[in-house]
């Protein structure tokens, strides 16, 4: 029932008020409070209505926090047993879901998931008496908190910064964030909005290109933008020049890490060889994997390059907002386009095809039987299929939130990441006839 990041998927279709009222059962059947968040989608308050419901009918207390970002719902979650975020992230308008987290940001593990899901699909969950069902309350300091905490760690900035929010939760609080720590803040889509008005709710290169038109023509010095729920940071350069997660991971890999930093097997391998003196450690993909290794292996930070950063100081939790301002912090020391232009250059590629779910297994073995044929010098099935060949890589592995089949190919050339490209769509479009 849960992927790598929580349960997603089309409202009154996977996500139900009635399924969310089960998870809001069974986490209130494990813990005594709980702390309630929602994001921007219209369907947000009601099914956050629903999981309170079923907090409370388990005897657990309910906090809610209203409408915001992740990251601040998870800084708020410090306080209580457990939090629960509703959201679908990056997903289109249509779409919901729900997230678990724990006191120290971390989502919630593999076991923890699957004794949820035990509880929900069950045929019963005992219920308490009326005299014993939890209490509901509201807090309003989530925002202000988690504002505190980020400034107590970073400190007074002065940088001009365009702010794309993309409509979604981060409004609440990246712009007010960074006002506050000295910045001179424009704004671009920062209404809050759940249909999503301004761009798609994921901040692809392509959603994000009138920021970086407003980036250039402000003279700024770096363009923010963020996902649906604020969890996930992008960029764009002072000179107008888009910066996603696979180029900002070796530049905040480095500024983060001292021994040890924790990344996904989708991740370039331009890390390895930007960082010098640095362990990378690789996970399967999921901010929830990312935040288990970083405590397995003590890792300074973690990362994924769909724009997720963990800061191990100050939460578990992938905080877009943290990572805004710290992105800042370093564009004061020297213009980003400056430190990005050292990032070793590689070419990536990448490729999504539906993929029946309950095809998952069939076609991950014969992804595995298709790519040993060619020969490669390394492979892993710690997620997926991740070939290593001379000059390259490939990845094909299946989706952690929705039914498709992903495919990533780097190489050191445009000619070997297409020769490798063509090679892997080849496998994805035969194993899925």
């Amino acid at each position: 029932m849960f992927g790598s990041s929580g349960i997603r998927g089309r409202f009154n279709d996977l996500i139900t008020p009635e399924l969310v009222c089960r998870i809001g059962q069974a986490v209130g059947s494990l813990h005594n409070e709980t702390v309630v968040g929602w994001d921007v989608r219209t369907t947000s308050p009601l099914l956050a209505n629903a999981a309170i419901s079923g907090l409370l009918s388990a005897g657990c207390n309910a906090y809610s926090v209203g409408m915001v970002s992740t990251p601040t719902l998870a800084n708020a979650a410090r306080e209580y047993g457990a939090g629960i975020m509703i959201t679908a992230s990056h997903n289109p308008p249509m779409d919901n879901g729900v997230k678990l987290w724990n006191p120290d940001g971390s989502s919630f593990g593999t076991d923890q998931m699957t004794a949820v899901e035990e509880l929900i699909l069950g045929k019963s969950m005992a219920m308490v008496p009326w005299d014993k069902v939890g209490q509901l309350k509201y807090i309003d300091w989530a925002i202000e908190r988690h504002v505190k905490r980020i400034s107590e760690n970073i400190g007074k900035l002065d940088a001009k910064v365009v702010v794309d929010c993309g409509n979604g939760a981060a409004t609440t609080i990246t712009p007010e964030l960074l006002r506050k720590l000295g910045c001179e803040v424009i704004t671009i889509n920062c209404q809050p909005d759940g249909s999503f008005p301004g761009r798609g709710s994921e901040p692809t290169e392509e959603n994000t290109k009138p920021l970086a038109k407003l980036v250039v023509e402000e003279g700024a010095d770096l363009g923010i933008a963020h996902d649906g729920d604020g969890d996930r940071m992008v960029a764009v350069d002072d000179r107008g020049n888009f910066a996603g997660g696979d180029v900002l991971m070796p530049l905040l890999c480095k500024a983060e890490g001292k021994t040890r930093v924790v990344v996904p097997v989708n991740a370039s391998m331009a890390v390895d060889r930007y960082l010098e003196g640095i362990e990378v450690v690789r996970c399967r993909v999921g901010d929830v994997y990312v935040s288990e290794k970083i405590k397995e292996t003590n890792a300074d930070f973690g990362a994924e390059p769909s724009g997720t950063w963990v800061f191990p100081k100050m939460s578990y939790c992938p905080d877009g907002v943290y990572a805004a301002a710290r992105l800042v912090q370093m564009a004061m020391e020297r213009p980003l386009s400056e430190q990005l232009a050292e990032i070793p250059k590689l070419t990536i590629m990448k490729k999504r095809l539906y993929m029946p779910l309950d095809r998952k297994a069939e076609v991950m073995a014969a992804v595995a039987d298709k790519i040993r044929t060619l020969g490669p010098t390394e492979i892993s099935e710690m997620d997926g299929v991740r070939a290593v060949f001379d000059g390259g890589w490939m990845l094909l592995r299946p989706s952690g939130t929705e039914p498709k089949l992903k495919l990533v190919v780097e190489a050191e050339t445009v000619e070997r990441t297409k020769q490798l490209y063509d090679i892997a769509m080849e496998i994805m479009k035969e194993v899925l006839e």
